[in-house]
């Protein structure tokens, strides 16, 4: 089993940096858009054969190093009892937001073995068809980004709906923040019993609050969900937009941190120590010629060094970039870093 990707997350020594792409799955490959054409959104997220099908796709086109099952990150939400539409052009809208208390209420706590079941099947799909090949990643939004969607009625450009309530009754914000926690807690148990090696929590909309403010309303529900998976398998905590954040992250309990491309990795290093990071490339980068996609790698390779390092884009890879560039800059990441740990010898070992 190439095992790179978790001994790396362990904070473990490798041969050479693990790398694999947020959003690997999608609208770039082809062979993802040839599965879409059949089948809407959640059609696809909903039948296990399907989502397996398209999480292995990266693995066989680009030679990454994990595979991360194709699913939403909106999904709990539709379990809990709020409607999810799909809209072309739109993208995912909850026609009934919750804004208050009493819209709360409305939400229930599901049985997610039954309710979410399809996620599950799927991930045992992906795990029997990898034979142990690569890792397979579960993931999983945190409760303040699920909830942003979920007050919003969807995405929004300022999230006016959710920043108000927060100030005007933090308290029942709390509450509903809590529900998802609890939610999203069940969810991601049952991902790892159903064969998920490692989890990914997806800080979206992290970035929208201050350092203080994300300590008072983000963290307690993302605490919550995280010491209720310690132990069980690596956790990987992303934040976009979350530069401003980085000294309130250093404590929290995860063993990766995912980190945007908005600041050099060597300045996140500088901040956060010899702790397991993961990132951070711009993903337009992905759009430039070969040679400057693998000039960009060798300096991020650079960046990384002092601890450990999983190569990967700092949010998700552009539907429109080239698979042929994808399929470098993983190639690049694998060549360069495998030259970096040859040349660094025992020194990289003592890491």
């Amino acid at each position: 089993m190439n095992d790179l990707f978790l001994r790396a997350c362990r904070g473990e020594v490798t041969e050479r940096r693990p790398v694999w792409i947020m959003r690997q799955a999608g609208r770039y490959l082809p062979e993802y858009r040839a599965v879409r054409e059949k089948v809407d959104f959640l059609t696809l997220c909903k039948t296990p054969e399907l989502a397996a099908r398209v999480t292995l796709q990266p693995v066989e086109i680009l030679g990454v190093d994990a595979a991360i099952l194709f699913a939403d990150i909106l999904l709990p939400l539709e379990a809990m009892g709020a409607e999810l539409v799909f809209t072309p052009g739109d993208g995912p809208t909850f026609p009934r937001p919750v804004r208050g208390r009493e819209g709360i209420a409305r939400l229930r706590a599901p049985a997610v073995e039954e309710s979410l079941g399809y996620v599950f099947d799927a991930l045992r799909l992906v795990r029997r068809e990898l034979a142990g090949r690569v890792p397979v990643i579960g993931f999983g939004g945190t409760p303040w980004t699920l909830a942003a969607y979920l007050v919003e009625g969807g995405g929004s450009r300022h999230f006016e709906h959710l920043l108000a309530w927060s100030y005007a009754d933090p308290a029942g914000l709390a509450e509903l923040l809590d529900r998802i926690a609890e939610t999203s807690l069940a969810y991601l148990s049952a991902q790892i019993d159903a064969g998920a090696q490692a989890l990914q929590l997806f800080d979206t909309w992290g970035g929208l609050l201050d350092a203080e403010r994300w300590r008072a309303l983000a963290l307690p529900p993302l605490a919550r969900v995280v010491a209720g998976l310690a132990g069980r398998v690596p956790l990987i905590y992303y934040v976009n937009g979350g530069s401003h954040l980085l000294e309130a992250l250093a404590d929290l309990p995860v063993d990766v941190l995912a980190v945007d491309w908005r600041q050099p990795l060597s300045r996140v290093r500088a901040r956060l120590g010899t702790r397991t990071l993961q990132g951070n490339l711009d993903p337009a980068a992905l759009l430039a010629p070969v040679p400057e996609i693998e000039r960009r790698v060798a300096t991020l390779l650079e960046q990384g060094r002092g601890g450990g390092h999983i190569v990967n884009l700092g949010h998700g890879i552009l539907p429109v970039t080239p698979v042929e560039h994808a399929r470098a800059f993983v190639a690049a990441a694998q060549r360069l870093s495998a030259q970096h740990a040859t040349e660094a010898g025992p020194a990289h070992a003592a890491r």
